[in-house]
């Protein structure tokens, strides 16, 4: 395939906008744990209504940008990169579930974040495109940050292979899926390509979720209003914030550097953690969490 994707540096009137919403967004994920952990429903029954809760707010948002625009989004709304963008989401979230429930959340956590070495050894794969020495070393000092920030965790035992390879398909998963992100930008403006990819998501995780309350027990109907709720903050936080705001950012920004800026996900997780949960942050973690904003400084675009 060609290498037609964007990956030279933005205009410095669009990288700030884009930089300022892939924060975001990468802050509204990393809500995301606490969120799960608060839900009464299943793991897959909490991704379903992740999804499908943000239906409405997606439609909104594509409505309303849609009537602000000068030109028609070109394409069908389901061509083959919205279509593949859903369904690596769908896989991504199907096998973070696997892991979770198979091996402990610091490997699951280790592994998952595998996506940006993914971005760029698929990047180069597919479009024969070679990652900066800037990317690469941001790359490096991520890794190592986000080894810290669950090394103290982390641990490895026979009785975990699955969960560890469950969350490594979920590390290659979410690495395809900004690039078909990426891509789907091409010709699709961010609210259509997310309302879109969503609807693909939610049919293959309805499928998941059932799948799980017949064979698996897992209960699918939160027992209350406060339930409800939950699931409410997580699909309009998580899902049509997180993503909603991914899917802006990829429109101007590189994939690689964007995929290191999604490691301020698991920084955003931690500090959650402490604030909501009360689970202390070590002085190792507080450093990792340095370390990653280090590597996505030395890997950022400079803007013409």
């Amino acid at each position: 395939m060609s290498s037609a994707v964007q990956s030279a540096a933005p205009a410095r009137s669009a990288f700030w906008p884009a930089f300022a919403a892939l924060i975001a967004g990468a802050m509204a994920m990393g809500i995301s744990p606490i969120l799960v952990r608060l839900t009464d429903v299943g793991p897959f029954a909490s991704a379903f209504y992740r999804v499908l809760l943000a239906l409405p707010v997606l439609y909104a948002w594509m409505r309303i940008e849609e009537s602000k625009a000068d030109t028609p989004d070109t394409g069908p709304a389901f061509s083959l990169p919205v279509i593949a963008t859903g369904v690596f989401f769908a896989a991504d979230l199907f096998f973070w579930h696997l892991a979770i429930t198979n091996t402990t959340v610091a490997n699951a956590t280790f592994f998952a974040t595998m996506a940006p070495l993914w971005v760029v050894i698929l990047g180069w794969l597919v479009y024969r495109r070679r990652a900066s020495r800037a990317a690469m070393i941001g790359l490096g000092l991520c890794l190592l940050g986000g080894l810290a920030l669950v090394v103290q965790s982390l641990g490895f035992a026979p009785g975990h292979l699955i969960g560890d390879g469950f969350a490594g398909v979920t590390g290659l998963f979410f690495g395809a899926y900004f690039l078909a992100v990426e891509k789907a930008r091409l010709r699709h403006r961010a609210a259509r390509l997310t309302f879109y990819m969503s609807v693909v998501t939610v049919v293959i995780l309805a499928v998941a979720a059932l799948w799980a309350t017949q064979s698996l027990g897992q209960r699918f109907l939160p027992a209350g209003a406060t339930g409800w709720l939950v699931l409410i903050a997580l699909a309009w936080v998580s899902h049509a914030g997180g993503q909603g705001l991914l899917s802006v950012a990829l429109g101007s920004l590189p994939v690689v550097f964007s995929s290191l800026v999604i490691f301020l996900e698991a920084v955003a997780a931690a500090a959650l953690g402490w604030l909501v949960l009360d689970e202390p942050v070590s002085l190792l973690q507080a450093l990792g969490g340095l370390v990653i904003i280090a590597g996505i400084w030395v890997s950022r675009p400079r803007p013409t």
